[in-house]
């Protein structure tokens, strides 16, 4: 294919969901009602914990800001797929989609540093309660979120200016609904060798620290669970990790789909599945993870949705 110079790229083409026109009106429905019900529910989340002062804790500190990185991710994603669908268009200019792809390394970064700190943080109530208010104190609380999302930034400034350099192809098809960092390389013509590189050994630091260390945070947890006397207290640490747990288990898994489905030579449906259970669907699902299993959270819903409806 021939290759265009840098500043000749005008925009990519995001290919979708479907190219069905009869598919288009549906599909609005579906992921507009989806993006609602996760702004909705992260907003609830940080509006319940920032209203009520029983859920003034490092926990709920951590909560809400994964809540406010949900509404960030999933808003960088879907809202441009909206527009597209409504448009009848499906192109993105070069600087949109750069932008575009900035934002979803930042927020999807700052998403996995979150639950490993989530994690360091049950490590510590549990297996060092004594110490816990010591430890986790408003400073450390704080210094854990800013060295997150600097971390989450830098990644994405160095993936963002390795792509900068790179020079693309006349076939500037992306087949996705929004500009998928692994996909865009796959577009380029000038040598993506470095970009390779440095993508795999970002993911293994950025990707596979936090999660050797949740894993290592619930051997410990679990250990010191199983050493517990009282059943009652047994029952109290598992539920406050469960929640954190699934939450996990359901980002790491449809993570892991999507950089597979794309830098593998899956098929571009299977990549599109992927990224919508990773951007759409795991946003969606964690306000009710955190909220349906825990009494404290329901709690400081029903008091924050009373009080909306007494004012009204």
């Amino acid at each position: 294919m021939e290759a265009e110079n840098l500043t000749g790229v005008a925009e990519f083409f995001l290919l979708g969901l479907s190219e069905n026109p009869e598919m288009q009106p549906l599909l609005f429905g579906i992921f507009l009602t989806m993006y609602l019900i996760t702004v909705t529910g992260n907003l609830l989340i940080i509006l319940a914990i920032s209203s009520d002062t029983h859920l003034h804790t490092p926990m709920y500190f951590f909560l809400s800001n994964l809540s406010f990185t949900d509404i960030c991710f999933s808003s960088t994603t879907v809202i441009k797929m909206l527009v597209n669908i409504q448009t009848h268009t499906k192109s993105i200019s070069y600087t949109g989609c750069l932008t575009q792809l900035w934002f979803v390394m930042v927020f999807q970064c700052w998403e996995n540093c979150l639950l490993a700190v989530m994690a360091y943080d049950r490590y510590v109530a549990i297996c060092h309660p004594l110490r816990y208010t010591v430890i986790m104190n408003i400073q450390l609380c704080g210094l854990l979120i800013l060295l997150s999302l600097f971390l989450s930034i830098l990644n994405a400034l160095l993936h963002g200016l390795l792509v900068l350099c790179l020079s693309f192809c006349t076939d500037l098809e992306i087949p996705q609904f929004f500009c998928e960092h692994a996909q865009v390389l796959k577009l380029a013509c000038s040598d993506i060798l470095l970009n390779t590189v440095i993508l795999y050994f970002m993911m293994s630091v950025l990707g596979g620290g936090p999660l050797f260390w949740i894993i290592y945070s619930y051997i410990k947890i679990v250990s010191s669970i199983l050493k517990m006397p009282s059943k009652h207290g047994m029952y109290k640490a598992f539920s406050t990790c469960g929640s954190h747990l699934s939450v996990v288990a359901l980002f790491y898994g449809t993570s892991f789909g999507v950089y597979f489905s794309s830098l593998a030579s899956f098929s571009a449906r299977n990549s599109v599945v992927a990224s919508v259970m990773y951007s759409v669907v795991t946003p969606m699902l964690n306000p009710f993870i955190y909220s349906l299993r825990n009494n404290d959270m329901m709690g400081a819903l029903r008091k924050l949705i009373s009080r909306a409806s007494s004012l009204t």
